[in-house]
């Protein structure tokens, strides 16, 4: 099931890869624009994700900021990250996820340069085995080289068909000569098997060598391009650590992947390093404009938002010091209105109208 659903993936890569193969004739640049041309196809999807990434480096000392205060609170804590992240309007997993997407375009890549009939060619299995037999009735001979010989052997068989094409020609539909030639170098052959033959091949063996050498060197170059874009409180904590392992890993990967598999991807590993090497760098420089410019409205909103709130407060009072309170009104509407002088005037001694009290009456006591 598994080989049929790669079967499947590898269709559309192997479309694009034999039409820039046959408009240049050079397997080489063909691998070279078929990169380019993924890097095209992703560059929606990886915008947004370098976005999110920037954006989230931005934000780092809030980030700390609230793992600092809900440090024994982890509950909160995540509670208030997932509510920074709804703010700011970032998936913390955007950024990780598309740094992986070059893995599985390499693993359909490896299969389609190992595989030249029956994944480039896209020819039938039966079809395979007559080109086989009919190669060793005109002598083919699958190479024993380190045990390799049956995983790459339909690049051996493709080769052999493309030296003697004007035997197989008419004979099989749907072929084609094939030519692994670069510069000079087979890319069919593996890097490291190529180091002892230096003294006596030269080029075609130091060439293939380099091939490693520098795709790790562009890969460092272009995780650093990519960390550019990291602010400096952001490479202190756990997302800062975790840049600094892909800036190592990703070179020593890529060391690894060229010299041990066909020097095919390891040109491809050059070009997908190179383009998106540049790619980040002119990321970083339009989205920290972008970004700032962000900021700098976000930062004006928030201030015409405080004068507002202040003004806002400034009518409230002066609406309160217009205003009685409510209970100096209440208490005004129980008093009795006074209605002339309150006191009788049998309280009256001489000009003090309350001199014996207000409620002195002369008959108080009589009977």
């Amino acid at each position: 099931m598994f080989s049929t659903i790669g079967y499947y993936i590898c269709i559309p890569f192997a479309w694009i890869l034999r039409l820039f193969y046959n408009l240049t004739g050079s397997y080489g640049w063909a691998l070279i624009l078929f990169t380019l041309v993924v890097k095209i196809v992703l560059l929606p999807f990886q915008l947004k994700s370098k976005k999110s990434m920037m954006r989230m480096n931005r934000f780092q000392p809030k980030m700390k900021e609230i793992q600092t205060k809900y440090a024994n609170n982890p509950a909160k804590m995540n509670e208030e990250l997932q509510l920074l992240y709804a703010e700011e309007g970032v998936n913390p997993m955007s950024g990780c996820l598309w740094s992986f997407l070059p893995f599985p375009i390499i693993i359909a890549l490896y299969s389609i340069i190992r595989q030249p009939l029956g994944r480039f060619m896209l020819l039938g299995s039966d079809t395979i085995e007559s080109i086989r037999t009919f190669a060793q009735s005109l002598g083919y001979v699958a190479e024993q080289t380190g045990g390799r010989a049956s995983f790459y052997e339909q690049i051996h068989l493709a080769q052999f068909m493309s030296q003697n094409f004007d035997k197989f020609s008419g004979k099989f539909e749907g072929i084609f000569p094939l030519s692994y030639d670069f510069l000079g170098l087979d890319l069919t052959r593996i890097p490291q098997d190529a180091i002892q033959s230096i003294p006596t091949e030269g080029w075609a063996a130091i060439g293939l060598v380099l091939i490693p050498v520098i795709s790790a060197a562009l890969s460092f170059f272009q995780s650093k391009a990519s960390m550019a874009g990291t602010s400096n409180a952001a490479a202190n904590d756990a997302a800062g650590r975790s840049s600094r392992m892909m800036l190592w890993m990703m070179p020593l990967m890529s060391l690894w992947i060229g010299f041990t598999l066909p020097a095919a991807l390891g040109v491809y590993w050059i070009a997908n390093s190179f383009f998106m090497m540049i790619q980040d760098m002119i990321l970083n420089k339009y989205f920290t404009k972008e970004m700032d410019r962000e900021e700098t409205e976000r930062e004006k909103q928030k201030r015409e938002e405080r004068v507002a709130r202040m003004m806002a407060a400034r009518e409230q009072q002066r609406q309160q010091q217009m205003t009685p309170p409510a209970k100096q009104v209440k208490k005004a509407e129980k008093k009795p209105e006074k209605k002339g002088n309150a006191t009788t005037e049998n309280g009256r001694i001489g000009e003090r109208p309350y001199a014996r009290g207000r409620s002195f009456h002369t008959d108080h006591y009589g009977e």
